[in-house]
């Protein structure tokens, strides 16, 4: 069973990791997403749900006013060629739908099964918010609780500068 809000909050609180939470209407893209959520302090970002070609199974969180050309994202990682994961295995993996996909999410991954790409800008960070495991809120971190919350779970945090050429 995925984990809930709670179960997410509780973790965050158990590593000392301080937050703050904003429930808004649910949003899909990242145009309705700054449309809900201008007032949320912080980066805001988006996720990318990817598999390579060999079967690996990425999550890239970058900041959302990036543009992220998938050729040059393999490039950067050393990864074979990417296309976007199916939603059922997006569920089956890290436990949420499309729209709702999260750096949070791997709570979810307790296996590993997928690597975790951060944009340096996300990672530089002061503030970053990114949803709760649902799109109806966005929950607000630094970058560095963030990568302490993902190294919890043994995930290793794969810093990519996207401003690095090919």
């Amino acid at each position: 069973m995925p984990a809930t809000r709670a179960d997410l909050f509780a973790r965050l609180d158990a590593l000392g990791i301080a937050h703050e939470t904003y429930d808004h209407a649910p949003v899909f893209t990242v145009e309705e997403a700054e449309a809900e959520t201008g007032h949320v302090p912080g980066l805001h970002v988006k996720n990318l749900f990817l598999k390579d070609k060999r079967g690996d199974l990425w999550l890239a969180t970058v900041a959302a006013d990036r543009r992220v050309d998938l050729k040059h994202l393999q490039t950067l990682l050393g990864a074979g060629r990417f296309s976007f994961g199916k939603p059922d295995l997006l569920m089956e993996v890290l436990g949420v739908t499309p729209g709702s996909v999260t750096p949070f999410a791997l709570i979810n991954d307790p296996d590993r099964r997928v690597v975790f790409a951060l944009d340096r800008l996300v990672a530089e960070a002061e503030r970053i918010n990114a949803h709760p495991l649902f799109n109806d809120a966005s929950t607000v971190v630094t970058g560095e609780g963030l990568k302490r919350f993902v190294a919890s779970f043994g995930h290793d945090v794969r810093i990519v500068d996207l401003d690095t050429p090919a």
